[in-house]
């Protein structure tokens, strides 16, 4: 039998040859490298949000993996504006790709991006505070999700904002005055649940294309819309519930092409001042009261190809508002000698009377009335049940015919230095009754582009702590969102 101190010695030296030959089996996890310290903020932003993802369906997100962000499918790097020899995340593009989950605080961390497109997805809940940081954001698409809440009021804050679509969520509640101050290109936010009234201010806007269609606002169109004369090339409204009489200072809109004011409640004559618009191709003002006749003028516009004015009390249209090459629909009003008219019974109703724009609420003011608690004013007894209008959600893959689209932005220039800025004629407008418009026609820089070797910046794996999901409007169980209906469709976004 060995002595007891030799039997020691035999079982250390075992004891350091099995932890010797475990130390050798390890693999040590290695530290992840960036190339600047930007794309680290950028990574953390990614996995935070990656985190907050409950469904990709399409594995949009599957290679989210590690520090190459630039390699991320739907994430686009370009060099930095302000210092050239580096690139940062410049761009979002997850459209169309089904997603379910919300948006993290940690997006915020992005402050390199100038496009962030959603659309088409199921992203819920609210527009985090921290999107105030995303100071060069230039697009901004969340079109066709689930979110909900107010406006979200922090986008106005963004110095570069140009393109803002939020059409087809949830959003609710009055539109900002602020939102027609700010210095912006096209807003889309038709379809969500957007009430009382259009503020007074709107004409201060130097949008060049505003939907506002299928909300609830109510109240009148403000006499300011004749300030917008200069850049406004299409405004939609309709299905909004509004009132009071079609103002004559929208005579102003000279550079106007597509002008829908269709399944209101407006009353009162057509000014005749409309023969001022003297671009306009698609005048809708059908689906409201309308009475008088139809001026001459007006049917002679030189570029005018539809004029739909149907299902109001017309009584009379001039010998011009026919043919010429032109598409005029008078149906369902009181015009004698035509056919498809409305009953004599109809014809001789109240709806049929002629009204004094100057005696309706809103007639020839600027100021929606509004009651003590902050409602809009009682409106005039709505029109006989009539079919709404349904407009696809953004998705589809048709692009509209020529005749539809708008000119170039040329006068909004994207200050981004070595960011590429939206191409001419990147808003192209709807076919009539659409109300799409091309959010995604922008191009993002090229994927995996400007790549530069990888640098000595060191951080570790962000912290395992996320942001809490905001539960309202978050729910697993509903459906996608629905597939493109009808035969109108908008341009696939890139």
């Amino acid at each position: 039998m060995p002595p007891p101190y030799l039997l020691l010695t035999l079982l250390f030296s075992a004891s350091v040859l099995h932890l010797s030959a475990a130390a050798d089996n390890t693999t040590t996890t290695p530290a992840l490298t960036f190339e600047n310290p930007r794309l680290i903020q950028a990574y953390i932003a990614l996995q935070a949000w990656k985190q907050a993802i409950m469904s990709d369906p399409f594995g949009f997100t599957i290679n989210w993996v590690g520090p190459n962000v630039c390699s991320y499918t739907g994430v686009y790097c370009a060099p930095f504006p302000f210092n050239p020899s580096i690139r940062v995340v410049a761009g979002i593009d997850l459209n169309h790709a089904n997603i379910a989950g919300y948006l993290p605080h940690e997006l915020g961390l992005l402050t390199d991006l100038a496009l962030f497109h959603i659309n088409s997805n199921r992203f819920c809940g609210t527009v985090p505070i921290t999107f105030k940081n995303l100071r060069l954001l230039y697009e901004l698409d969340l079109s066709n999700n689930r979110f909900v809440g107010l406006f979200p009021i922090i986008v106005l804050s963004l110095p570069h904002l140009q393109f803002l679509d939020l059409r087809f969520n949830e959003f609710e509640g009055p539109l900002p005055r602020a939102l027609f101050d700010k210095n912006l290109d096209a807003v889309f936010l038709n379809d969500n649940q957007f009430r009382f009234g259009i503020p007074e201010n709107l004409g201060n806007s130097p949008v060049s294309v505003l939907v506002l269609a299928n909300n609830d606002l109510g109240g009148c169109i403000p006499p300011s819309i004749g300030k917008m004369g200069k850049t406004l090339n299409e405004i939609i409204l309709m299905n909004n519930n509004l009132t009071g009489c079609i103002p004559v200072q929208v005579g102003l809109l000279k550079q106007v092409t597509v002008f829908d004011v269709s399944f209101n409640n407006l009353q009162g004559p057509l000014p005749g001042t409309i023969a001022g618009m003297r671009s306009v191709e698609q005048l809708n003002v059908a689906h409201n009261r309308l009475t008088g006749v139809v001026p001459d003028a007006i049917c002679r516009l030189p570029r005018l190809l539809n004029f739909t004015y149907s299902f109001n009390y017309f009584k009379g249209e001039a010998s011009s508002c026919s043919g010429g090459g032109k598409v005029f629909d008078d149906g369902q009003n009181c015009i004698v000698g035509r056919f498809n008219q409305r009953s004599a019974r109809q014809c001789g109703s109240s709806d049929a009377r002629l009204v004094d724009c100057r005696n309706l609420h809103c007639g020839g003011s600027s100021t929606v009335p509004m009651l003590p608690s902050g409602q809009p004013s009682p409106q005039l007894p709505p029109q006989p049940p009539v079919t709404s209008p349904t407009i696809p959600p953004p998705g589809s893959h048709q692009s509209p015919p020529a005749s539809y689209q708008s000119p170039p932005p040329g006068s909004h220039q994207s200050p981004l230095g070595s960011y590429q800025s939206p191409p001419p004629g990147g808003h192209q407008s709807p076919p009539h009754g659409s109300h799409q418009s091309p959010p995604g026609s922008h191009q993002s820089p090229p994927h995996g582009s400007h790549q530069s070797p990888p640098g000595s910046y060191q951080s570790p794996p962000p912290s395992s702590h996320q942001s809490p999901p905001p539960l309202v409007g978050c729910t697993l169980s509903t459906p996608p969102p629905p597939p493109p209906t009808g035969h109108h469709h908008s341009p696939p976004h890139h």
